[in-house]
């Protein structure tokens, strides 16, 4: 609006300045110049109206770009969440295979205890019927009865019932008890086949209480008797547990590594890698691929 007046205004003003022109010239190009105004003024309009439509299609693919980043955002953060929550259910699902194994193993061990409680009434009533004689008579070169246990071992239980007495203490958490009577067993029968496990089972309980220093010495006592033991990977990754709860970290991660090297396919070397990916330590190669 205020170019057409602009534009009048100029045209006035050449009237003005050139009265000789006829009037007819005049009028002619008045009409010229108001039709270029008009021009200008619908291109300029024109271009107006397209420079705001492509605003607003700009306003609006910023738009769609911000609500899609919102959404990858919203995105990335849940799929953080579900691989944080799948990474703990693992390692609780891990816990809890590794618990149940123990529990198997224990029952294994009341098991084996059972049978060579059995295995032993099978031998007393085999020898007791060898020893019986004909009535009012006896037999010369017969075998004699069997000396009964002498000295500190005759006071103590029957092996088995020592060694299931203290794990179904263990098992029942009632730990003090339990440790009493696997040292006892420790005591009375070192050589058993059960041995490895009563010492693995103190220190277990030493571990449990919070008594790290001679949890380490105990497990040690199962790696260096019993090496060939079925407690043997469990006793090495406890121990590797322990020294990290005693803040000797190196020593942890060197013992956790050992284990892996050990025992490679173990639920054992399974819950190392977790404990040094946590601690953010590499995890030993396979034995196979090891340095000089």
């Amino acid at each position: 609006m205020k170019l057409r007046k602009a534009t009048a205004l100029a045209v006035l003003a050449l009237l003005i300045a050139a009265p000789a022109t006829p009037a007819f010239a005049v009028s002619k190009e008045i009409i010229q110049l108001q039709a270029q105004v008009q021009d200008l003024a619908d291109r300029m309009a024109a271009m107006k109206q397209s420079f705001d439509e492509r605003m607003g299609v700009m306003r609006s693919l910023v738009e769609q770009t911000t609500d899609n980043m919102n959404k990858l955002t919203e995105s990335v953060q849940t799929m953080q969440k579900v691989l944080q929550q799948q990474n703990a259910d693992s390692q609780t699902k891990l816990d809890q295979v590794s618990g149940q194994i123990q529990t198997l193993n224990d029952s294994i061990d009341e098991l084996k205890a059972r049978l060579a409680q059995t295995n032993k009434q099978l031998e007393d009533i085999q020898n007791q019927q060898q020893n019986v004689a004909p009535a009012g008579a006896t037999t010369p070169g017969a075998p004699t009865a069997p000396a009964g246990p002498t000295g500190a071992a005759a006071q103590a239980p029957p092996a088995d019932v020592l060694y299931n007495n203290a794990l179904r203490d263990y098992n029942s958490a009632r730990y003090e008890l339990a440790l009493s009577q696997f040292q006892d067993y420790i005591k009375y029968y070192p050589t058993t086949d059960l041995a490895g496990n009563a010492q693995f089972y103190v220190a277990d309980v030493e571990y449990r209480s919070g008594n790290f220093e001679a949890a380490v010495a105990d497990y040690d006592k199962v790696l260096e008797q019993f090496p060939d033991g079925n407690k043997a990977a469990a006793a090495q990754l406890k121990k590797g547990y322990s020294l990290l709860e005693l803040g000797r970290k190196d020593a942890g991660i060197r013992e956790l590594n050992a284990l892996i090297q050990r025992y490679p396919h173990t639920i054992e070397a399974t819950q190392a890698r977790e404990r040094l990916h946590k601690l953010g330590a590499s995890s030993a190669r396979p034995a196979t691929h090891k340095k000089p």
